[in-house]
């Protein structure tokens, strides 16, 4: 039985490889190039995107379980992925929702197999946007200094994995969480501790953090969504729950965990 991760070399879906893996599973990773995924040795790579669900025949072939990441593109072909994935043996999925239940999510809940919903809060490895303006001039510029659980990418990918290898889990969601709610400042004061200087939090406008997405090339429609979902977000992604632990058995990483990870990319 062969367990297929889509967005394998993402954010979570690496995360979700790597438990796979440690619990012994057969993983098949999709990825849209092999020759640069970085993937534990033994993981059977696919080459294509889960965008293109009409490309996936030869890697949903043996797959019995699926994960997905739903992502930009992915809405307007969610429901053919869900149905192939279906018709192909898939008996059982994991997905990453996109911030709201849209059409992945609605053909998941409607596919007759069993089915995990997993709707983290803000990423820990947002804060990875910083990493230029950190270095280079010790300054971060955010327009809103407001707690958020921020939960680790890490700790996603095991509960995803806890998912799709126990029972137990059909038909839930689960929302995630860190174990702090930290506001911006705060997560700038652990992170300066961690690479030794002072990091210092300049506010900026919300058009201007509007702007700054754009010229990044992100749609003007979430561009607008991000700023707005960031200047009041919603109580679900300020309130510490314990998912994490209760699924897993381990407690959420903190912040400042995330932070001994990733510090050298911050220093100069």
């Amino acid at each position: 039985m062969t367990v297929l991760v889509t967005g394998a070399t993402g954010n979570t879906g690496r995360h979700v490889v790597a438990e796979l893996v440690r619990r012994g599973e057969r993983v098949r990773a999709l990825t849209r190039n092999p020759g640069e995924a970085r993937l534990p040795a033994g993981v059977e790579l696919a080459e294509g995107t889960h965008t293109a669900p009409e490309t996936l025949t030869e890697a949903l072939e043996g797959v019995t379980k699926l994960h997905i990441t739903v992502t930009a593109g992915l809405a307007e072909v969610g429901t053919e992925l869900v149905k192939r994935a279906v018709d192909a043996g898939v008996r059982r999925m994991t997905v990453v929702w996109g911030g709201y239940v849209g059409p992945t999510e609605q053909a998941m809940a409607e596919s007759g197999v069993e089915w995990t919903r997993l709707e983290p809060q803000e990423f820990m490895s947002n804060a990875l946007t910083w990493v230029d303006s950190v270095r280079t001039e010790g300054v971060i510029r955010e327009p809103f200094d407001l707690p958020s659980a921020v939960v680790h990418e890490g700790d996603i990918g095991a509960v995803a994995a806890t998912a799709l290898v126990e029972d137990g889990h059909s038909g839930k969601v689960y929302n995630l969480t860190g174990p702090q709610a930290l506001t911006t400042s705060e997560r700038i004061a652990i992170l300066g501790s961690a690479v030794g200087r002072d990091i210092t939090l300049e506010k900026i406008t919300r058009q201007q953090a509007i702007d700054r997405l754009l010229t990044e090339g992100v749609s003007v429609a979430d561009a607008e969504y991000v700023v707005g979902w960031h200047s009041d977000p919603p109580l679900e992604a300020r309130t510490v729950v314990d998912t994490i632990e209760k699924v897993t058995g381990r407690p959420a990483r903190t912040f400042a965990q995330w932070v001994a990870e990733h510090a050298d990319r911050f220093k100069p």
